[in-house]
């Protein structure tokens, strides 16, 4: 059983500020779970290029208001709080925040926790433990 506390991420090494956004790991690759939990704030006003082309992500916004621009097709998917989308075709993304968000990131497989997106919107696959 593990208890994790955001409070016990807070100002920690898990707590990693992208710019546009700041994720607090909560659950990670060193938790054998086989996916991995953050914490994620977006910043009001942010546009970021997301393409998880090593992972599978479910973002369920918890507060605030924004939307997702899949670049295969531009379609625009507003988000809202209360709601989840699941990028399950790896999509390559833009992810707008009109106001703060705050989301749950579920990824798979498991972020090691320390990842910030490269130049293309992606996380590296992380072998190590």
């Amino acid at each position: 059983m593990k208890v994790v506390s955001l409070d016990d991420v807070l100002g920690t090494e898990h707590e990693v500020d992208g710019g546009n956004w700041i994720s607090r790991r909560l659950i990670m690759k060193k938790d054998n779970m086989g996916y991995s939990v953050n914490d994620t704030i977006i910043k009001a006003g942010t546009e970021t290029h997301i393409w998880y082309q090593n992972h599978l992500e479910s973002v369920y916004c918890i507060e605030g208001e924004g939307e997702v621009v899949t670049l295969s097709d531009n379609k625009v998917w507003p988000i809202k709080a209360n709601q989840l989308y699941a990028l399950d075709q790896n999509d390559e993304h833009l992810l707008r925040a009109q106001t703060t968000m705050r989301m749950v990131c579920v990824f798979n497989p498991a972020l090691s926790g320390h990842e910030v997106h490269d130049e293309h919107g992606v996380y590296p696959v992380d072998d190590s433990q």
